[in-house]
């Protein structure tokens, strides 16, 4: 009978974001799949560093202890090819991971397979990849950075926190933003604060997160998996993320509204085991606090091509400057909305393009 996963949490990484392959990736770039291949058989039992991803996908898979039944599942994607991929396999051996499932391509693009999996959450070290599964709309994705060099993960609770305009919630926002300036933002975010936000790349998986959390044997305050949004938005566009929340019936843990204010030392207290965001401005100075994730914007979305000087200033007091007016409203972005009439609860999430 066919293994049902639909129920579980289910995370494919690639085996460079599990482990350390940096070394590995130079070889291959300077001596090509030959000097890799040979390198890779001579180092066969070589053991493999902890990666960015390799805190997260730990803790995630000790989560499994706790419930009566597998609630999380992960598989290691990768392009090697099954000879090559024998390191990989005696990595996951090694660090006493659980992990039963694997994905060898030889060199294809991992991108098609993610639907073939029931992947939630693609994590790689390949723009490509990421780009090509946030374009799918399969599942939400993010282009994992260099590990944080002091990195401690703290408490073995699971810790994930989130940006949210572009990350939860679609690009609308972040762009009128950057088009209208903060003044006209928040006058919109204000008037429509009890009309939910439209869904992001990454809304599918903090629902299903939400449920994880309700199958783990303690109360949802104390659940050892912790979620935040750490977000620049403040008051008043606070209140509408509050709503939008409730209506998709999603428990967060924490939530920080940062006004503008750097972002990585709140994660670094918060103890994230992985940080998505949208912006190269908040995941660099996170990625040295904590591992992180740049969650890119789908091909042909404005947000895309917006350029630096199209994005308004801010001075320390608050007031903006916005550019000039005339921009188009956001469109080609791939967005996910909740049906009217539907619940979270009975799957009530869909692709507005198909």
């Amino acid at each position: 009978m066919p293994i049902d996963l639909s129920q579980s949490l289910v995370i494919g990484v690639s085996s460079r974001a599990l482990f350390d392959l940096e070394e590995e990736n130079a070889i291959f770039v300077r001596d090509g799949i030959e000097g890799y291949r040979r390198f890779q058989e001579e180092n066969e039992h070589r053991l493999l560093n902890k990666g960015t991803a390799f805190p997260l996908v730990q803790r995630l898979l000790a989560l499994n202890q706790l419930s009566a039944a597998p609630i999380v599942e992960v598989v290691v994607m990768s392009r090697n090819s099954p000879l090559t991929g024998v390191r990989i396999m005696h990595a996951l051996r090694n660090w006493d991971l659980p992990i039963t499932r694997m994905a060898f391509s030889g060199g294809e693009p991992l991108a098609p397979y993610l639907d073939a999996f029931g992947i939630d959450l693609f994590l790689s070290r390949d723009p490509g990849d990421v780009q090509m599964a946030i374009d799918s709309g399969h599942c939400a994705a993010a282009h994992i950075c260099d590990p944080p060099g002091d990195y401690d993960p703290g408490d073995q609770r699971v810790k994930i926190a989130f940006d949210a305009d572009a990350v939860l919630f679609s690009g609308e926002s972040e762009w009128r933003y950057k088009t209208e300036g903060l003044d006209a933002f928040h006058r919109f975010e204000a008037d429509n604060e009890h009309i939910p936000l439209n869904a992001g790349p990454f809304a599918n998986l903090l629902i299903k997160l939400s449920r994880i959390q309700e199958k783990l044997p303690t109360r949802i305050e104390l659940s050892p998996l912790r979620i935040a949004i750490v977000t620049a938005r403040s008051a008043p566009s606070h209140m509408r993320v509050i709503h939008t929340l409730r209506r998709w019936g999603v428990y967060v843990d924490e939530a920080y509204f940062l006004g503008g204010m750097p972002k990585a030392e709140v994660l670094r207290a918060f103890g994230a085991q992985i940080f998505f965001d949208d912006q190269e401005v908040h995941t660099g100075p996170a990625s040295r606090m904590v591992p992180t994730g740049k969650v890119p914007y789908p091909t042909g979305s404005p947000l895309a091509g917006l350029q630096a000087s199209e994005i308004p200033s801010v001075d320390p007091h608050g007031t903006t400057s916005a550019p000039a007016s005339g921009h188009p409203a956001v469109s080609g972005e791939r967005k996910t909305k909740i049906k009217p009439g539907t619940s979270p609860e009975n799957g009530g999430l869909r692709d507005d393009t198909q």
